[in-house]
């Protein structure tokens, strides 16, 4: 009998983002990792907080994820770059329909969600959003502080 391999599920969140920017609509694309770097991410060694999209030659890139080196291996990786560059994966309609609204619109690309799939693929939600300003920014904290007093209640 063939013994199923355990998957950890891995959800890490971008807070820093759902509370700087307003989210327009959200894409789930793949990314292209080392072999290292998806043993940290299963371990949660991922930063999201300042990282960002960004169009190159018509390829959509994640920079500024801090993804840190795995601890446990045999031997220690020098040439790792924990903030490299990262090739994420859409389909050519998705990008060419990002790539308009980023350049017409004034819109970012942020990244607000990195999961794993049953079969242990690494996927990443990103979004195309608007930033708010200071006043949206306390609204939205007065709007979650009277959601925690009814809760409470």
């Amino acid at each position: 009998m063939k013994e199923k391999k355990t998957i950890n599920k891995i959800n890490i969140e971008n807070r820093k983002a759902r509370f700087d920017y307003e989210f327009i609509n959200t894409y789930t694309a793949g990314m292209v990792l080392q072999g290292c770097e998806v043993k940290s991410i299963r371990n949660g060694d991922v930063s999201m907080s300042d990282s960002y999209c960004v169009f190159e030659n018509d390829e959509l890139y994640l920079k500024n994820m801090h993804i840190s080196p795995y601890k446990d291996s045999g031997f220690a990786y020098t040439d790792y770059e924990p903030k490299r560059d990262r090739k994420l994966l859409l389909t050519r309609h998705e990008l060419r329909k990002l790539h308009q609204s980023v350049k017409m619109n004034g819109l970012t690309i942020v990244p607000v969600r990195l999961y794993s799939t049953e079969k242990g693929l690494m996927k990443i939600v990103i979004a195309l959003a608007k930033g708010k300003h200071s006043y949206d920014k306390s609204k939205s904290i007065k709007e979650r502080d009277l959601d925690r007093e009814m809760k409470n209640l």
